[in-house]
């Protein structure tokens, strides 16, 4: 298996099929003498900024906690709830039990719902 092309940015689902972002970061353990180990995939907007520069990581992280986010640190779901790689990566969590969905519903409540015009759920 190819880590990055094959997990990096493809689509989570939990154990239900339900959407929860994208893979934004692989965790892998370095350990002596052995090979390196995944541990952890990362889901977060943060994680996500890192990725482009470590500065704007802190940047992003800072404004979520100012504007009040409840989850400015980034998600791990330990490798080992990991059922499938396929087209999405499947994982043995239920979304609704963790905070992975928590930007997006903090984005939603916070500015999707104030631009006029914007479906606001009806």
């Amino acid at each position: 298996m190819d880590i990055i092309r094959d997990v990096l940015d493809n689509q989570l689902v939990d154990r239900n099929q339900r959407n929860m972002g994208k893979v934004d970061g692989i965790v892998m353990e370095l350990r002596d003498r052995e090979p390196p180990r995944l541990a952890y995939i990362e889901v977060g907007v943060t994680t996500l900024a890192r990725r482009i520069n470590p500065r704007l990581a802190g940047w992003v992280a800072a404004i979520a906690r100012t504007w009040g986010a409840k989850q400015s640190e980034p998600f791990r779901i330990p490798w080992s709830k990991v059922r499938d790689v396929g087209i999405d990566v499947e994982v043995d969590v239920d979304a609704q039990e963790t905070p992975a969905l928590a930007y997006e519903k903090w984005l939603s409540d916070r500015i999707i719902t104030r631009i006029p015009g914007a479906n606001h759920g009806e």
